[in-house]
């Protein structure tokens, strides 16, 4: 089986042209477009935030050209956040070269080729569509918004981009993961047959604490949802890319189970975060849901059902995709994910069985860049895959997936899937257009 342009070191793509070549890019500044060629050396990054998702994106950045023979140079330019003193320590930590305390700044800088959105998703849409429209690529992390409307405005922007040559991606990194894209291969070489069942569950654990603190994650205005948008939009986007099938509707059904917790202390506000312990200790309302779970049907005919939940008592990072067909399955585990299973229902009754496949081999997706056959690859590993395909495309002047449009696609199984919700579960059609989800 062919893996195309996954996995490859030794790139045959041919290099960035000059400014004379089909590879250019526009800058923007102030309403005025001027005709800047892409440099045929390096695509100069800048990222906006610098938490959990910034360090990994910032691993990728780091990582990618030393693994994989590109026609580009990812440099890491500039990193921004809103407190001087913290992002000046990212900006040392994580290997950036500058910091600023105001990404609009990035908009104007003519070193400044790329921007990687690692935000929460309440500023996704306004920094996506201003650095667009100012002729910058754009990377931004899942979901792509917070809600359908902020999704479509930043579809639209894209577009607009993309007839000057600017590229962007939405993040949905587990795409990446060796063993996915090829369950993916496997599916759509017809290993399965007729999909029939789809089986999908995301669970962790780190919310099971009332005193852990009201965190960004459990307010709605900055996260748009809870476990559903955070890590059942991973769960969306993983079995229809794996299945090549969307969802066209839903049952669903969303649970509080901790309605209000303390408000964090100043200088802890991610996943690890503490909450305020002096005298004056106060609490706030949580407005997000702590598990979604849903049935869905898919266009083939397939029956499916997700849960994503933050308090699967034990369950650190359980992300599993099962696939179940008329001539076999195959299934995922990401706390295994150098590993898929894979079952033959066409092999003799005496012979069947799940067979463990170890992801390993140069000849599996993007491993022929790394270690020799056994020698296992981790959870960062996936961005620095991102990282390789955002880059490869932008110097191809080719659109790198998943895009903005194919992220509009989860946004609307999110919201489909919390419409149901507010209505006692019940079917709700998963929209092919935005303006049906508001009809």
């Amino acid at each position: 089986m062919s893996f195309g342009r996954y996995g490859s070191r030794n790139s045959s793509r041919s290099p960035i042209q000059g400014s004379t070549g089909r590879n250019q890019r526009y800058g923007h500044r102030r309403g005025v477009r001027t005709e800047k060629p892409l440099s045929t050396r390096e695509l100069r990054v800048a990222m906006v935030g610098y938490a959990f998702m910034g360090a990994a994106h910032s691993q990728a950045w780091r990582t990618v050209n030393r693994v994989f023979d590109l026609p580009v140079r990812a440099r890491m330019v500039t990193v921004a956040g809103r407190d001087e003193a913290k992002v000046a320590a990212a900006a040392a930590r994580l290997g950036w070269e500058g910091h600023t305390t105001d990404w609009r700044e990035l908009l104007d800088r003519d070193d400044v080729d790329v921007v990687d959105i690692c935000t929460p998703g309440d500023s996704h849409a306004e920094i996506a569509t201003a650095a667009l429209a100012a002729g910058k690529h754009v990377l931004c992390e899942k979901p792509l918004a917070n809600n359908v409307d902020e999704a479509v405005a930043m579809v639209e922007a894209a577009a607009a981009a993309r007839t000057a040559g600017v590229r962007s991606m939405c993040g949905f990194t587990y795409r990446r993961v060796p063993a996915v894209t090829l369950m993916r291969h496997l599916v759509a070489a017809g290993r399965v047959g007729e999909i029939r069942h789809v089986r999908a569950v995301y669970l962790q654990d780190w919310l099971m604490d009332p005193e852990f603190p009201l965190v960004w994650r459990v307010q709605r205005e900055k996260a748009g949802s809870g476990a559903l948008g955070d890590i059942g939009a991973h769960i969306i986007d993983m079995a229809q890319w794996v299945t090549g099938q969307r969802i066209t509707g839903v049952s669903g059904l969303t649970e509080t189970f901790v309605t209000r917790r303390p408000m964090p202390a100043a200088a802890n506000v991610g996943l690890g975060g503490g909450a305020d312990t002096g005298d004056g200790r106060t609490y706030g309302q949580v407005t997000v849901d702590d598990a979604a779970l849903f049935l869905a049907r898919l266009e083939g005919g397939a029956v499916a059902t997700y849960e994503a939940t933050r308090f699967a008592t034990g369950r650190k990072n359980g992300l599993r995709l099962e696939v179940n067909g008329s001539a076999g399955s195959v299934a995922f585990d990401l706390e295994r994910l150098n590993e898929l299973e894979v079952y033959d229902a066409t092999a003799p009754a005496t012979e069947r069985g799940f067979t463990r496949i170890l992801v390993t081999e140069p000849d599996h997706p993007y491993l022929s860049a790394w270690w020799p056959p056994g020698h296992l690859i981790g959870y960062e590993h996936s961005f620095t895959h991102q990282a390789r395909d955002f880059l490869t495309a932008v110097a191809d002047d080719t659109d790198p997936e998943p895009s903005f449009a194919d992220a509009l696609g989860v946004q609307l199984v999110l919201d489909a899937v919390s419409r149901s919700a507010r209505h006692d579960s019940a079917w709700t059609r998963v929209p092919t257009a935005p303006a049906e989800a508001a009809a």
